[in-house]
């Protein structure tokens, strides 16, 4: 992973707005639909081109692919693993932690969104595991790699990553019904996707592990257990983690944790100081988490004096994935630098709170067009910061 001592460098958490065409093709492939195979992996290629692309021209050092050949950053799965059924197998105990903390005690908000977009229900079917998990179709994952590696030989950024789930957010986002025991399940997963992570980090690029299930899944998931409870938890999915990136050496990985990429309360997130311990523990060198919106922009505050360990880069949000407001570059300065004296200015990366298409959707939160204009006024920012820094 490349870092700078004089400057400071771009980046994201990775998923971004799929173009209309291409989330109807995603679409119809996900939900067993008759659709064109070659048709969409072309479109695909297209896509992974454009992104990286206008992430470059946006000022983004280390880009991605964007999500483009993916339904979403968990759901994608189900293409590759055994056994994982599109619909509940008949008797399932359908989860219940889909209704966050932080909406239940604000019905009014709960309704004006249910009323704005339809409910908070997910857009696709949830897919089950109904049989032992192994990774049985690498395809999707090498067409994924060999469009990514097209984009960037032809744009040439400073680096790449790519997203792949962590065990521990499969487990809420792909439920079990048949190992029926969660640490069973999250052993077996980490083992089956131990392949993709791999192959990631051979084919040249810096692995990007999303796991939101170290924040998110306290005030949902988890929302019935006490901190020490979570904590025991999220402590066993790092060790996940860690097992099954074993063979990458960790300054070639990116961890990314998250509170939930929604406008909302948030008045029930797990504090970052307290997952502090966990997040520096896992193997990942780089670690990415939400540093822009008003419920986590204080937190460089609380992290300071905690033990940090020499190797680690920290990439805060310095734009939110949420809102359409595209922030000032001397605010994100303001904010690189606060970060900057946590760590050290030579470890600090700009990034954003999460991604911009998490869910590929019809409307996304924030459109493209902001997007791109978020990206430029991160560049300007981390320009600023530059200044102020060196």
């Amino acid at each position: 992973m490349k870092t700078s001592t004089d400057r400071i460098l771009t980046t994201h958490v990775g998923s971004l707005p799929r173009p209309l065409d291409l989330f109807d093709l995603l679409t119809a492939e996900d939900q067993n639909q008759p659709h064109d195979a070659d048709a969409l992996e072309k479109r695909v290629a297209e896509a992974v081109r454009d992104v990286v692309a206008k992430q470059v021209a946006c000022g983004v050092d280390t880009v991605s692919d964007g999500d483009m050949g993916k339904i979403s950053y968990t759901f994608y799965v189900r293409h590759r693993l055994s056994n994982i059924d599109p619909g509940a197998p008949p008797g399932a105990e359908i989860p219940k932690e889909n209704a966050n903390q932080d909406i239940i005690e604000h019905p009014e908000f709960e309704a004006r969104v249910k009323k704005q977009r339809g409910g908070w229900g997910l857009q696709y079917g949830r897919p089950w595991v109904v049989g032992p998990i192994a990774y049985v179709n690498e395809e999707p994952l090498k067409r994924d790699l060999n469009h990514i590696k097209a984009a960037i030989s032809d744009s040439q950024p400073t680096e790449a990553f790519m997203t792949a789930a962590s065990p521990g957010v499969l487990s809420k986002f792909v439920p079990d019904d048949y190992y029926k025991n969660e640490e069973t399940y999250i052993a077996a997963m980490a083992d089956a996707m131990k392949t993709e992570y791999e192959a990631i980090h051979n084919a040249g690029l810096i692995l990007q592990i999303d796991c939101p299930d170290f924040g998110s899944a306290r005030h949902n998931q988890y929302k019935d257990l006490s901190d020490d409870e979570f904590l025991k938890i999220a402590w066993r999915n790092m060790e996940a983690v860690n097992a099954a990136t074993a063979n990458i050496p960790a300054d070639a990985m990116r961890l990314h944790v998250c509170w939930g990429n929604y406008e909302g309360p948030h008045n029930h997130d797990f504090p970052l100081a307290k997952i502090f311990p966990v997040l520096m523990a896992a193997r990942p060198a780089a670690i990415l988490f939400e540093g822009a919106n008003p419920r986590h922009e204080h937190e460089w505050e609380d992290i300071k004096g905690m033990d940090i360990p020499d190797h680690k880069i920290f990439i805060p949000g310095v734009i939110d994935s949420t809102s359409n407001f595209v922030e000032h570059p001397k605010l994100i300065a303001q904010r690189l630098c606060n970060w900057a004296g946590v760590v050290g200015k030579e470890r600090v990366m700009a990034g954003s709170d999460c991604g911009f298409g998490t869910f590929a959707r019809l409307e996304p939160q924030v459109t493209a067009d902001v997007v791109w204009s978020k990206f430029k006024a991160m560049s300007e920012g981390a320009a600023i910061a530059t200044d102020r820094l060196w």
